[in-house]
């Protein structure tokens, strides 16, 4: 089995969205199915079908974020020392060499990533250019738009 590496804030996440997945949507579900049920002929019950659907997508995606969760390698960057090298979790700043625009990311996990708020996957094409690579270094990114060569600036563990 493979391990799912996430930041403390990411399994914080998930965990919430189990909760909010077992405690609330769950029972809804089961109301929505009764309710239908009540209706007659689940046959053409479109309402009970729906219903059952919603329980089956719900009932994956619990069972997905229990795997992840089973399976996570939890890293909090803060507990590690800064040595200006780009690991998981490290906060980078990022400048340019074409433009000199500066850009910040931080590398999380795949269920975390969200580039409009700066978070790329671990997986990324940009992130694996980073990880490894250490303050001063020059980067090229291979991204779909094409070469990106960046300076890193600074790498934070917060």
């Amino acid at each position: 089995m493979s391990t799912y590496p996430m930041t403390k804030a990411g399994e914080a996440a998930l965990r919430k969205e189990l909760e909010r997945l077992k405690k609330v949507e769950r029972p809804q579900i089961v109301q929505a199915i009764a309710e239908a049920r009540e209706h007659g002929d689940l046959k053409e019950n479109a309402e009970y079908h729906a219903a059952r659907e919603q329980q089956s997508f719900n009932e994956g995606r619990v069972m997905e974020i229990e795997g992840k969760l089973g399976n996570a390698q939890v890293i909090d960057v803060t507990t590690i020392p800064s040595t200006g090298r780009v690991i998981f979790g490290t906060t980078i700043d990022l400048i340019n060499l074409k433009t000199d625009d500066k850009v910040t990311y931080r590398i999380v996990g795949e269920d975390e990533a969200d580039v409009k708020h700066n978070l790329i996957s671990v997986v990324s094409p940009i992130a694996r250019a980073l990880i490894g690579k250490e303050e001063g270094d020059e980067v090229t990114v291979r991204a779909p738009g094409g070469e990106i060569d960046y300076e890193i600036d600074q790498v934070r563990h917060i």
